[in-house]
This record gives C-alpha cells, structure tokens and sequence, in this order.
C-alpha cells in the first residue's frame, strides 16, 4: 500500500469515527461487533444454542450467532459466539480518576528521595486475609520486578519486606508498626462475593481503631482494584491493571513529601 493510498484512507476512517455515539469495532467502523463465551446450566443441543442466541438478544446483540458450543459436562453447555452491539456510549462525557503522581524510574525515585526526604524509607507489603496469591505483590516488591521494570527490594534508597501471602490484618499492621513503615501495600487477587472488599475494609478499620490511618500511606492494588474504589475505601491510592513499581514508588515518595514524612 502507497504512502498516499493509506494516508486517504486513514482520512476516510476518521471521518466515520464519533466519539459521542462509540460502539465496539469489528471488520468496520461502528459495525458493533463482538465476540463472547459463556456457560448456560442447560444439557448441549439445539435448544441449548437457542437458549444462548435469545441470551445474546436481550444484551442487547443482534444477529446473535453461535459459532462453537461444547458439553462441558452434564446438564452444563458452553458457547463461543458472535454478535453486533446496538447500543453506544458517549465516550466524550467520561471521566476516571487516576493516581496523580509524576512517575518516575528506579534512578529517578532514588535520587527524588535523596534530595527531598533524606533517608530510606520503609514499604511493608503483603497479600492479607486469605488471599493466597502472591504474583501482585512479588511483581511490586521482589528485586527482580516485572516486565522490566525493577521491583522496590532492587531501589538503594528503599527498605521493602514483603511479608507473602495470607497474612493476617492484624499481623500486616503490627509488622508495620514495627519495622516503623511509612507505606503499606495490600495486594488482593482474589475477588469473590467481594472478599477483596471486605478485607480491605477491615484493614482500614483497624488502622482506624489504632490512630495509625494517617501515619502511613496506605495502598492496595490487583486487577480489579481501581484507583477510584481504592479512595471509596479509605486507601490514599489504588493500583490495577498496568501498573509496576516505579508507578507505586513515585506515587509513594510524592506523598510523603507533601505530607512533610521526613
């Protein structure tokens, strides 16, 4: 394809595009296609595939197709399927609160807190309550990090411990009292019947209790963990999806400049 060619059909493209009335995107602009899979309690057959398109209709898909279904085992059915979306979102009006911080890398953040604070400071980090996955907190904490970006055992000018996993609340905040914390990081991976929630709410009601909320900063984190439902909580910052150390140390260091924690 020409330089020329794609420029104009690249123009083309645009023209089509209105963020006002978005839809998801397929073969061609505003065509609504989408691709889906689910389980219906239902036995593998053609009323089963019936059940699924008629499922489909009323998420408001048309032209619901089923492209692939399976026994998974008696009495249960699963689908792969294909349809177009009616509706559209108006993606100009959205807003989503994010962690207001100047991220900066494993260097940068040690130099930021030779210069502004003084001294290390101290991150405590754990998966608490029965949350037995570790991959979050390790990806946070551990020297060698994630995806290429150094975990917080790796920075010169940090202390990090990371406590592992199901680790009780109570625990979790007696081993920052001790080793005199100045961040606390909660990584919770496991969700259901909003477990994830419940923990996290008890942590900061314990802190509470104590007269300690305000002497650390407090964060929390995992796929589902969004930076809005973090401050809904009581946390001073929630780090999901995409998101490394360097993210969380920047957010970290900042704050405690402009909480004066030398």
């Amino acid at each position: 394809m020409s330089e020329g060619l794609y420029s104009m059909e690249a123009k083309d493209f645009d023209k089509t595009l209105d963020l006002t009335k978005i839809k998801p995107y397929g073969d061609t602009m505003n065509d609504g296609k989408v691709q889906l899979s689910f389980t219906l309690p239902v036995p593998c057959g053609a009323e089963a595939v019936e059940a699924a398109k008629l499922i489909m209709k009323k998420m408001g898909l048309e032209n619901p197709s089923v492209v692939y279904y399976k026994e998974l085992t008696p009495g249960f059915t699963f689908f792969n399927c294909y349809g177009s979306c009616s509706h559209t979102v108006d993606y100009t009006t959205i807003y989503v609160p994010k962690v207001e911080s100047n991220v900066m890398d494993m260097y940068e953040t040690d130099k930021y807190i030779k210069e502004n604070i003084g001294r290390k400071i101290v991150i405590v980090g754990a998966s608490t309550g029965t949350d037995a996955h570790t991959v979050g907190i390790d990806a946070i904490m551990n020297m060698k990090g994630y995806a290429g970006h150094y975990g917080l055992e790796r920075y010169e000018m940090i202390e990090a411990y990371n406590l592992g996993s199901q680790v009780p609340n109570e625990e979790f905040i007696s081993k920052g009292i001790e080793l005199h914390a100045d961040a606390l990081i909660v990584s919770q991976t496991v969700t259901q019947k909003d477990i994830h929630i419940k923990n996290l709410t008890n942590l900061v009601e314990l802190m509470e209790a104590e007269g300690l909320r305000d002497k650390m900063i407090l964060i929390c984190g995992g796929a589902r963990i969004t930076h809005e439902l973090a401050k809904e909580l009581g946390y001073d910052a929630g780090f999901g999806m995409n998101t490394y150390a360097d993210d969380v140390a920047s957010f970290v260091v900042q704050e405690m400049v402009k909480r004066n924690m030398k």
